[in-house]
């Protein structure tokens, strides 16, 4: 699995491979769509409780007014087996990481609300190299404790990778990917083909069940693609590829179709489109500079305008860059037209993946996911570059979307002390998640009574090195306490013999 890391979220741009996993039949398990993995978390489980380093994250950029909150990703490739939901500083220090079980990947990971409070969401699963997900969506507090899951209640059937949005209703938006038989002749492809079918669905989070359901084939003629449909009848056409779905300031819903660069506004009561921007079908004329394709990560910012991340290439052909594009309507003229666009400087072009975020201070922030290596970068309102960063582990690394945002993790597990070599003078202060620890104070002594502070140390991500004092390095017993910004302690570690931190660190 890991071998298809890289394309896990592509957009299925050749419209020819072919989609071989088969569905889950069991849809009444809390875990059915990680049927076959032992790993799937339910509600009462903490999501990550251990110490791993996760993927490193390269800050090239870093100036002035950039906004508060620190930084969402999903970092993976195609090389690396570790992966998984991270929380870091803009210095990309790691704050909180969830290392993923083999073969499995995360996406959309982000603070929501649900039922008042702040929550982390995820995606979690397995993927295909065609940018198809078999997964469950999880809901976390600040504990990091598991207090809700979400998937299709379809029997057979799974949620896919690409969107994981609440609602205030206490519901979840997400997309279900269905392969069905179709007959493909009038699009070029076979008569006894098959299609996958983009169904949205709205789910009650405390119940399951199922508010609504959108399926993209019963509302989109397959000949409105951009891609050639198969005239292999094994090979299902993936002939819109929802990649995104958002709510409108009226409420009713925004529908990327990434295959028909398409953004479609559907009727959230009767599932009826609206309007169709873009494609073989706009019911806008495109001004100057507002037409899109193959994009991402639609959403709604008001005034009949919507922000896209524009990919603009299906396969990142050079010369084809990417950019976010702000777009605003005039619903009774029929026109649309470029309001704002945002590109990179060193030109990003993107074939998939990707995604922007309107920041409370009006700055940007941008996923430019797989563009080699994946990048995250955040604009000020007049286009300045004021943070940038990228993903070294290997060229294909890449996070689906990223986000900055506030967050305050309060973790039940004790901080953990670790030695690598206390007597040449190291010990690592370990605490995953807590998000207030401003400095470490180390404690040594002979005894468990004895001890007192020896060392205080910055915090430095969630595995901090700490200097033991070259008196100190015969101390029997090592503690460590992690201190605010106030300098209150917030949580302190057992009580560790020596011996048993080297034990435990090697």
């Amino acid at each position: 699995m890991a071998a298809t890391a890289v394309l896990a979220f592509a957009s299925n741009a050749s419209g020819t491979a072919p989609d071989t996993r088969a569905a889950p039949t069991d849809a009444t398990s809390p875990a059915h769509a990680l049927a076959s993995s032992a790993a799937a978390l339910r509600p009462g489980d903490f999501a990550a409780t251990g110490v791993a380093e996760p993927p490193a994250t390269d800050v090239r950029v870093r100036r002035p007014g950039r906004a508060e909150g620190d930084i969402f990703v999903t970092p993976q490739s195609m090389t690396s087996e570790v992966r998984g939901p991270q929380i870091m500083d803009d210095e990309g220090r790691p704050i909180w990481f969830r290392e993923l079980p083999t073969n499995s990947f995360a996406t959309d990971f982000r603070v929501q609300e649900y039922q008042g409070e702040k929550v982390l969401t995820w995606w979690e699963g397995e993927a295909t190299n065609t940018g198809k997900g078999t997964g469950i969506g999880y809901i976390a507090n600040e504990n990091y404790e598991i207090i809700a899951t979400v998937q299709t209640p379809d029997t057979g059937q799974v949620m896919d990778l690409h969107e994981f949005l609440l609602t205030p209703e206490g519901t979840a938006l997400v997309i279900s990917y269905q392969q069905k038989p179709y007959d493909l002749s009038g699009a070029g492809g076979a008569k006894d083909g098959r299609v996958v079918d983009s169904v949205v669905q709205e789910i009650d989070i405390a119940t399951g069940r199922k508010l609504l359901d959108w399926s993209a084939l019963e509302h989109v003629p397959v000949t409105q693609s951009d891609l050639r449909a198969p005239r292999d009848a094994a090979t299902p056409y993936d002939f819109l590829h929802v990649n995104s779905v958002g709510v409108d300031t009226d409420g009713n819903l925004l529908i990327s179709g990434n295959a028909a660069s398409t953004v479609f506004k559907v009727d959230r009561d009767t599932g009826e489109i609206i309007w169709r921007l873009g494609g073989r079908n706009s019911d806008f004329r495109l001004g100057v500079g507002a037409r899109f394709s193959w994009q991402h990560d639609v959403r709604a910012v008001g005034d009949n305008t919507y922000r896209i991340f524009d990919n603009s290439t299906p396969n990142g052909l050079p010369g084809y860059e990417s950019r976010v594009a702000w777009i605003k309507i005039d619903p009774k003229r029929g026109t649309a037209r470029l309001v704002h666009q945002l590109t990179h400087p060193d030109m990003m072009s993107t074939a998939r993946e990707g995604g922007s975020q309107s920041l409370d201070n009006g700055n940007t922030f941008v996923s430019w996911a797989a563009s080699a290596p994946g990048r995250i970068s955040e604009f000020s309102r007049d286009g300045r570059l004021l943070f940038d960063a990228t993903f070294p582990a290997s060229p294909d690394s890449s996070s689906y979307r990223a986000y900055r945002l506030d967050w305050e993790g309060k973790p039940l597990t004790k901080p953990r002390l670790l030695a690598e070599d206390a007597a040449a003078g190291t010990v690592h202060a370990n605490w995953n998640g807590a998000s207030e620890v401003a400095r470490w104070r180390l404690l040594a002594g002979a005894s468990d009574g004895a001890l007192k502070p020896v060392a205080t140390t910055a915090w430095d991500g969630f595995d901090t090195p700490i200097t033991l004092p070259a008196g100190d390095r015969d101390a029997d017993r090592l503690q460590v306490q992690a201190l605010d910004a106030r300098g209150k302690v917030i949580g302190t570690s057992s009580v560790t013999p020596v011996d048993a931190a080297a034990s435990a660190a090697s």
